[in-house]
């Protein structure tokens, strides 16, 4: 196994089944950001205008179940309604797929299988007719995927390892680096030269996604079926375990939604207030979109360095203590746009400590969540917990959209700061459970040198 394997085998100080996961990964955000960033202006521009929708199969009846549901769409709505179903589904999806790799087929297999029906998806892509199959395959892909490569990572360490929290960020980080390499590539492409370039980008970085995983298959850990499948009831007999996730779900919300409206009302916020010259060049407001990706994967490693140099002083906060922390951080970089609000326009540089600050925050909320989820549930269904703890993203987006709507109706400042309040509650939630959570976490057996609190 992987977590047994000579100290010389190592990636920076982590098994060596991790470099391959992550990079993985890596390829698999870069295939779903590249896709995703095209999938609106393809059906716009493109996909459901006369001559080009007719020949979609299942279109008409897909229209009419979501009419039934928004009313008459045109075009536009039509579109966003479609992506917003379709997010949705690749957020649950897991849920069921990592049930499935638990007690079926294994974590191997299924990472295997999502990663062949995305890259067939993003390739169908290519063809109209099957738009709707694509995204199909694309969401059963995630569904295989996202939830069981998640738990082969939770498996290279062994219950108390204080690495795994290092594990989940750095596994984090090589995501972003997908996000932020993906509307470059594929958004490029898609735009400049053709729909289908684009699209055929995000299938090909798939694949080097399936091939990397198929090299480093020796170095991950084994499915262990059996144990699972003898592991009884997928609900843990604690019902604290089942509080400690609850309070997870929803400090890791309270994060999501609180960060998640910089991809939102912020856009329309810069518009209003940034001066984005430098020279004779006006910065396209969606390059701060990659922003915060950016500086997560910068800064990760000295956040990791960090938490490293405090365990070796036995210092080290622990899991929840880090999740309010990072909340807090957010909590600040909102709240630090209130007071912009009031000024009119301000130099494009003084919205980056917002940034800087929700990107440490992610960094210690987020993969911290995750690690969390993969330590606490039941060991025979980790990998559908993990796939519970994706649905968080699905929750906070529809949350950051019905908030967005009022950007317009109240002062901006109180936006901001509303925003604010919430990232600053979930971390006042985080403190509080850090005693109730303490005798959960103590049932894992601690390795010498791990955090003895929350």
């Amino acid at each position: 196994m992987s977590r047994d394997e000579p100290p010389g085998a190592r990636f920076f100080g982590h098994p060596t089944g991790l470099a391959y996961l992550a990079f993985t990964e890596a390829w698999e955000r870069f295939s779903f950001s590249g896709m995703q960033a095209l999938l609106v202006l393809y059906m716009v521009a493109q996909l459901l205008t006369p001559g080009h929708v007719e020949h979609v199969v299942g279109f008409a009846t897909t229209r009419t179940v979501l009419e039934t549901v928004y009313g008459p769409l045109a075009p536009q709505p039509l579109s966003s309604a479609i992506f917003g179903l379709y997010t949705g589904l690749v957020f649950f999806a897991p849920v069921f797929g990592g049930y499935l790799g638990d007690r079926w087929f294994g974590q191997h297999a299924m990472v295997m299988a999502g990663a062949v029906l995305m890259a067939l998806g993003h390739l169908l892509m290519a063809l109209e007719s099957a738009f709707l199959l694509a995204l199909l395959l694309l969401i059963l892909g995630a569904g295989c995927l996202k939830g069981n490569i998640s738990k082969q990572v939770d498996g290279l360490y062994r219950d108390g390892d204080r690495r795994r929290t290092e594990g989940f960020q750095i596994f984090s980080m090589a995501i972003n680096t997908g996000v932020i390499a993906a509307p470059l590539v594929c958004g490029t492409l898609g735009e400049l030269y053709g729909w289908h370039y684009g699209f055929g980008a995000a299938g090909i970085g798939m694949m080097i996604g399936l091939g990397i995983y198929m090299a480093g298959k020796r170095h991950l850990p084994p499915d262990n079926l059996e144990i699972a499948r003898t592991a009884g009831p997928v609900l843990p007999a604690d019902r604290r375990v089942l509080g400690v996730l609850a309070v997870v779900f929803v400090v890791t919300c309270c994060f999501l939604v609180a960060a998640g409206q910089l991809g939102n009302a912020y856009t329309l916020w810069l518009l209003d207030h940034a001066d984005r010259q430098i020279g004779g060049l006006t910065i396209p407001v969606t390059w701060f979109q990659a922003l915060t990706p950016l500086f997560s994967v910068l800064l990760t490693p000295l956040v990791v360095r960090r938490w490293r140099t405090l365990a070796d002083k036995g210092r080290e906060p622990g899991l929840f203590a880090k999740m309010a922390i990072g909340l807090a951080m957010a909590g600040a970089g909102l709240l630090l746009l209130a007071p912009l609000s009031h000024l009119g326009h301000v130099p494009w540089w003084a919205v980056l400590p917002t940034h800087v600050l929700v990107c440490l925050a992610y960094v210690m909320v987020y993969p911290v969540g995750l690690a969390l989820f993969s330590q606490v549930a039941p060991a025979g269904a980790r990998a559908m917990y993990i796939g519970i703890f994706f649905i968080t993203s699905f929750v906070a987006s529809n949350l950051v959209g019905f908030l967005g709507g009022y950007y317009t109706t109240m002062p901006q400042s109180l936006f901001w700061s509303l925003h604010g309040a919430l990232a600053l509650a979930g971390a006042l939630l985080a403190l509080v459970a850090i005693p109730a959570s303490r005798s959960v976490l103590d049932m894992r057996r601690p390795l010498p040198g791990a955090p003895a609190d929350a």
